[in-house]
């Protein structure tokens, strides 16, 4: 018993770090899609990285599968390796996110009727269940860093199935817009 509240009162900075990078994240984000206003510029700046990002993502939804794959046939070291990647494609995602809607907005989807629901019911789920991801991320790594492979498995039940879905509608967001804006 006096192990556990010793483990629990030990991962109280990382909580700490994690609740501050989450919430600035978040806070990030905010701004640059609600408040900051854009200026016309070079539209051209950075067209690129929806692209870019879409292969990230699709490139994390990939890497995630085959790190599940990997640990149920105990490769620990591939699974090891494939998260890591999964973990560093998706931050490279996010710095590509921030630096396209920095220069360009938010973007708003042209079409309408019934396609402009579905795209928006996707972004919806998509936003909505990115939000854990960061924090979870995070947590599933310290616990794994921390040998803790018991809470480890706990939290990536639940940030397995988030993360590869927001990984696989950021993909299906990018060719909606895509072929919205032909």
């Amino acid at each position: 018993m006096v192990e556990s509240t010793l483990s629990k009162s030990s991962d109280r900075p990382f909580w700490i770090v994690n609740a501050v990078v989450s919430i600035l994240a978040l806070c990030l984000l905010a701004y640059l899609l609600l408040i900051r206003q854009t200026t016309p510029g070079d539209s051209a700046a950075l067209a690129f990285m929806p692209a870019v990002n879409a292969c990230f993502n699709a490139t994390s939804a990939v890497l995630l599968v085959l790190a599940v794959v990997a640990i149920k046939k105990k490769k620990v070291a591939r699974h090891q390796a494939l998260m890591l990647s999964a973990f560093a494609s998706s931050a490279l995602f996010l710095v590509g996110y921030l630096a396209y809607h920095y220069v360009h907005g938010d973007t708003k989807y042209p079409g309408t009727g019934a396609m402009r629901g579905v795209y928006l019911a996707i972004l919806a789920s998509h936003v909505i269940l990115s939000i854990p991801v960061v924090p979870m991320c995070l947590a599933a790594f310290y616990y794994a860093f921390q040998r803790n492979f018991v809470t480890h498995k706990k939290i990536t039940k639940v940030l397995f199935p988030i993360w590869l879905y927001v990984s696989v509608t950021g993909v299906v967001v990018f060719a909606m817009l895509r072929s919205a804006y032909g």
